[in-house]
């Protein structure tokens, strides 16, 4: 591999090179899947891992429903937009990725060391602002850690928000920020890499 294709970083990441391509490089959405299932166990063993990433002040907002029954794909399939509506009708398993908007409730136990931490956020509004901040996180280790699992992912943005949330989180404590497609790609699962910016156009020293 040379340096073009990996930005010049041999011997700087201490990541092996094939799990680099397999998480980064090689990675693609998927378009298209083989009827394989995706097992609960597989998807516990993404959620173990991922849940270590970081987030602010520890906090865990992401809520996954997994959307296995005919009935509640039937459900889904017609909220998508577009193309999205085929591509969830033929995934294996679907995954709704929504925020607590009232994640605070668990801080006592996940900052332990902190005597309230629920009071950082009694203000409705900053609390869901911080809550799909740090969703939108963990849905990016979620995709990563499907990636781990041998599998490929097709997040997708492209749906009706509201009606999913009354579909899916009908208790108005949560909202769906991503409804993400996994499992084995099929035929034609991707196009080809799209250009990326150089690190020139992102990075800046003051």
């Amino acid at each position: 591999m040379g340096a073009s294709e990996n930005g010049g970083t041999d011997g700087l990441i201490t990541l092996a090179a094939e799990a680099q391509d397999q998480l980064f490089r090689q990675a693609r959405t998927a378009n298209t899947f083989t009827p394989e299932p995706v097992t609960d166990d597989q998807v516990r063993a993404i959620y173990e891992l991922v849940k270590f990433g970081p987030t602010s002040l520890n906090q865990q907002p992401l809520r996954v429903v997994l959307v296995r029954s005919p009935e509640a794909r039937e459900r889904l399939v017609p909220l998508m937009t577009g193309r999205n509506r085929e591509k969830t009708a033929q995934a294996p398993l679907v995954a709704v990725l929504g925020a607590d908007l009232d994640f605070h409730d668990e801080l006592p136990k996940l900052v332990p060391f902190m005597d309230d931490p629920r009071a950082l956020f009694e203000d409705p509004s900053a609390r869901a602002e911080s809550a799909k901040f740090n969703t939108a996180i963990q849905i990016g280790y979620f995709i990563m850690g499907v990636r781990a699992a041998g599998l490929a992912a097709g997040p997708m943005i492209g749906f009706d928000k509201a009606a999913v949330d009354k579909e899916f989180f009908p208790d108005g404590r949560h909202t769906a920020l991503c409804v993400v497609n996994l499992g084995k790609p099929g035929p034609d699962a991707w196009q080809g890499r799209l250009p990326r910016l150089a690190y020139e156009e992102v990075v800046t020293s003051v």
